[in-house]
């Protein structure tokens, strides 16, 4: 059942996945732009989504009983989280640039968005198929 929900959906709910820690990432490292030191970071999310999709990634494990410990790691997105190159960092150490943040916050957003609609027409789409309109 999962395998065809995962191909009736496609890529997209990994997408959403990747996409959402990457924006937590992000607004990390917006929130510490004030921070001396702080070395900001970023995900590559081509990078990642494409690893959460080989066979055998950890994100394709499922619990088949409500008492088994969850199999799902951030492993694959710890291994894409790199340090962003800095085009002029602070003097006090600290790499975030606010433009910059901002600008890929708001790429990042619109990319979530346009997964979240997508889904949202292919669960429709199934849905009519099922009650055969």
């Amino acid at each position: 059942m999962d395998k065809m929900i995962d191909a009736a959906l496609g890529i997209h709910s990994r997408a959403l996945t990747v996409g959402a820690q990457r924006m937590e990432v992000l607004a990390g490292n917006m929130a510490n732009s004030d921070t001396p030191g702080f070395k900001a970071r970023d995900i590559d999310f081509r990078a990642v989504l494409r690893d959460e999709m080989q066979p055998g990634a950890a994100a394709s494990l499922r619990t088949t009983h409500d008492r088994h410990i969850g199999t799902h790691s951030n492993a694959t997105v710890e291994a894409g989280l790199k340090y962003r190159v800095p085009n002029h960092p602070a003097l006090d150490g600290n790499t975030v640039d606010g433009q910059m943040e901002q600008a890929a916050f708001g790429e990042a957003a619109v990319r979530y968005q346009a997964s979240l609609d997508f889904l949202g027409g292919r669960i429709d789409g199934l849905r009519k198929a099922l009650r055969g309109e």
